[in-house]
C-alpha cells in the first residue's frame, strides 16, 4: 500500500509527535460558521479528524459532526476531547477508503486527510467524498500547499502531499462540482504549510 500505514499514524498518537496539530481548530472553520455556511442541524463529517478539534468547534456550535480516524489513538484524544468540553459527536473508527455511510451528509469539512493519504488513493478518496455528500452538499477544504524542492522535481514527498490546485481541479472536475471564483484565500497556520480554502458544492 502507498503512503503511511495505520501503525505509522497510531504510533504518532502514542509518542504525542503530532507536528500538524494546532492545539485549537484551524480558524477559517470559524469564519464559515460564523458567515452561517454552516449551521446548527447541519450533518458533517470530518474524515481523518485526529484529536479532534474541529469535530469539537462543530459540535459547540449545535451541528451534527461525525469524527473519522483509522488510528485508535486519535478517536481516543478526540472523544477525551469531546467528554472534557461536555460536548457530544459521533465518532468512527474506520479507513476512510472502505467507509459506507448509512446515509449522505450535508458537507464535509476536508483539512488533514487529503494530505496524510499518498496521491496514488486520491482518485478514490474523490470518490468516495462524492458519495458521502448529498447532491447540492458541499465541502469545505482546505488544500495544504507543501510545495518542496523534491516536489517540484516530480518526486512524491509526504505526508503532508501537496495538493497543487490544479490537480485538485482535476481530482473535482466542473463535471461533478462547481468550484468557486478564485482567488482563494490563502491561510499560514502555525503547522508550516499554507492552505488554500475552497467551498465546493456537489452538482449531481
Amino acid at each position: 500500500m502507498a503512503g503511511p500505514t495505520i501503525d505509522f499514524w497510531q504510533s504518532r498518537f502514542d509518542s504525542g509527535n503530532l507536528p500538524w496539530d494546532r492545539d485549537v481548530s484551524n480558524p477559517q472553520l470559524k469564519q464559515w460558521i460564523d458567515a452561517g455556511m454552516i449551521h446548527p442541524g447541519t450533518s458533517v463529517l470530518v474524515p481523518g479528524c485526529g484529536r479532534g478539534w474541529e469535530v469539537a468547534t462543530l459540535a459547540a456550535h449545535g451541528i451534527k459532526a461525525t469524527g473519522v480516524d483509522y488510528a485508535p489513538g486519535a478517536i481516543a484524544a478526540c472523544q477525551a476531547m469531546l467528554q472534557s468540553e461536555g460536548l457530544d459527536a459521533e465518532l468512527i473508527e474506520a479507513d476512510v477508503l472502505n467507509l459506507q455511510l448509512a446515509s449522505p451528509v450535508d458537507a464535509v469539512y476536508e483539512q488533514t486527510c487529503l494530505c496524510a493519504l499518498h496521491p496514488d488513493r486520491w482518485r478514490a478518496y474523490a470518490d468516495q467524498l462524492h458519495s458521502w455528500i448529498r447532491p447540492g452538499g458541499q465541502l469545505f477544504a482546505l488544500f495544504v500547499q507543501a510545495v518542496s524542492e523534491e516536489s517540484a522535481q516530480g518526486f512524491v514527498k509526504g505526508p503532508p502531499y501537496h495538493c497543487d490546485i490544479h490537480a485538485m481541479r482535476a481530482l473535482f472536475p466542473s463535471q461533478y462540482w462547481e468550484w468557486p471564483a478564485p482567488p482563494y484565500p490563502r491561510l499560514s497556520p502555525k503547522t508550516g504549510f499554507d492552505e488554500l480554502a475552497a467551498v465546493l458544492t456537489r452538482k449531481r
